[in-house]
């Protein structure tokens, strides 16, 4: 997902949060009745709703039942639930991030939800494992991205292109003149800079024993992280990348960049298939090269998920809802009209999806991925990250510096915000 949606999450305040915990509506099973005639309210994505179209009328007539679908952009989607939830005036199902589980979650604003081992089954082990919270379901995923390389295709071949990340940085060095440049990354974020901190050996959060997320154990500052850190810092030192691509505005120069066919190639997402080929750019897409270590670049998976909100008068229609969305059927019905990957196994390897080099990139791109992390924990990662990758690519500070103070920040925003957790 584009960067400024990762911040979605972020903005806690702790007084909400307890509060909104402690008004999330409680259903028993005496309090259920009959939903004929009822009105379900889904929110969608912004410009998606059509992929859900259909399935939306078959679920209507099936339970005879108004599903009123609106469209609003998913990383704001809890943002509004905070306030609409409580008013009466949300949704009874929304779509949301994965890395926002958690913090819903904690604030009480999505119920768990009790679907068979067989149903959650259908989806990969990172789509679904981006749903869960202490083993516990919260949703049902309906979309997989992650980042990508496009390169244009007037500028470099598809023979041309080099292999690894150390080729790339050669590559630059003899075409990028300040106006035109070869490769270029928002490596200023964490987001991206990951995919080169986390191939070196770098990483956010352990694990513990059973394979959940530890946020004692931080490893944005450790020596692989540093090592990733130093190549990253080298494209900015010396001049690989324009100043203009660090900072908030960064990722509009970056595409701008990109469609004004003054760089060969990008690490972007599928999010930006439609905009590159509106911009009449005949460009190529592939997973995200090698590092010198002969280990794949990682990237961060991003899901997107159906959600059923706390304060639904009508949780177990809007679970079956949830459920009948993000099935297979309905899933490939959503490719078609949305061209969003979809998290469905099986689909993996639909020829009617392969057939879009998007999907392939992002589905091989996927087999180096990394879940990004769900927990509460890593609204307190992105800013210091950010920070101290700024600092790295201005050369204000060397790596592990910016680092060991990034970490030490995010250490202290955790025991003062999560200590209880």
């Amino acid at each position: 997902m584009k960067m400024v949606k990762k911040y979605a999450g972020v903005m806690l305040c702790a007084a909400v949060s307890l509060s909104l915990a402690a008004c999330g509506p409680q259903e028993s099973s005496s309090e259920k009745t009959s939903s004929k005639g009822s009105e379900l309210v889904v929110w969608e994505d912004k410009e998606k709703s059509i992929g859900i179209k259909d399935a939306v009328a078959e679920f209507e007539k099936e339970h005879d039942i108004k599903v009123k679908v609106v469209e609003k952009p998913y990383a704001q989607q809890i943002e509004d639930l905070r306030m609409d939830g409580p008013a009466g005036t949300g949704p009874d199902v929304l779509t949301m991030p994965g890395d926002q589980i958690g913090t819903a979650v904690t604030e009480g604003l999505i119920k768990e939800l009790n679907v068979e081992k067989d149903v959650q089954s259908l989806y990969t082990d990172a789509s679904i494992q981006s749903q869960k919270v202490d083993q516990k379901l919260y949703g049902l995923p309906k979309a997989v991205e992650t980042t990508v390389l496009f390169y244009n295709k007037d500028l470099i071949s598809e023979d041309e292109l080099p292999q690894t990340l150390e080729e790339w940085y050669d590559y630059s060095k003899k075409t990028a003149d300040g106006s035109k440049f070869g490769f270029l990354a928002l490596f200023d974020q964490i987001y991206y800079a990951q995919s080169v901190m986390g191939g070196y050996g770098g990483y956010i959060f352990g694990k513990d024993k059973d394979g959940n997320d530890e946020p004692s154990d931080l490893g944005i500052n450790n020596e692989g992280a540093v090592k990733g850190a130093e190549l990253i810092q080298k494209f900015y030192q010396d001049g690989l990348f324009p100043a203009g691509i660090v900072g908030e505005q960064g990722i509009n120069v970056l595409e701008s960049l990109f469609t004004e066919g003054k760089a060969a190639a990008i690490i972007s997402g599928p999010w930006n298939v439609e905009a590159f080929s509106k911009a009449g750019i005949d460009y190529g897409i592939t997973k995200l090269p090698k590092l010198e270590n002969g280990k794949n670049m990682s990237s961060f998976i991003g899901v997107k998920s159906y959600n059923v909100s706390a304060f639904s008068k009508h949780a177990e229609l809007a679970q079956e809802l949830a459920v009948f969305l993000a099935n297979e059927k309905n899933s490939k019905k959503r490719y078609e009209q949305t061209k969003e990957v979809p998290a469905v196994q099986s689909l993996a390897s639909d020829t009617a999806i392969m057939k879009s080099e998007a999907a392939r990139a992002v589905t091989e791109q996927s087999r180096f991925s990394e879940q990004t992390p769900n927990i509460p924990e890593m609204n307190e990662i992105w800013t210091p990250a950010d920070s101290a990758l700024q600092t790295i690519a201005t050369g204000k500070a060397d790596p592990k510096r910016a680092l060991d103070q990034a970490a030490e920040t995010a250490k202290g925003q955790m025991k003062a915000k999560h200590s209880g957790t």
